[in-house]
């Protein structure tokens, strides 16, 4: 398992800015460029690129450089399939606590 760690680290990292996941989001409509992202996201080139980057550590966008610009496309979803599994897991242990508590409140009346 914690071989897993570093990637869903970088996951969770991904995910927590709310421009990355616009940037996913678009992306989930199909490739675009660095500049096409820029556009309408009111940020940088610069900005786009740092983004990008931490998306791209991730496992969550591939880049190629398709003439002179950069194209970005989503990446594995084998990434978000990890994430999602740790939370389908933990999320049952949670569940599990709290039936556990509401067990014992109803007892406590």
């Amino acid at each position: 398992m914690s071989a897993v760690l570093p990637t869903l680290d970088a996951t969770f990292f991904a995910l927590s800015d709310s421009k990355r996941r616009h940037i996913l989001e678009r992306l989930g409509h199909g490739p675009a460029t660095l500049s096409q992202l820029a556009g309408p996201s009111g940020l940088t080139l610069n900005g786009i690129k740092k983004h990008v980057g931490v998306l791209e550590l991730a496992g969550l966008v591939e880049t190629e450089k398709v003439g002179r610009v950069r194209e970005c496309r989503l990446g594995s979803a084998t990434t978000l399939g990890e994430a999602a599994e740790w939370i389908k897991v933990h999320r049952r242990a949670w569940e599990a606590r709290l039936d556990r508590f509401e067990r014992f409140v109803e007892r406590a009346r």
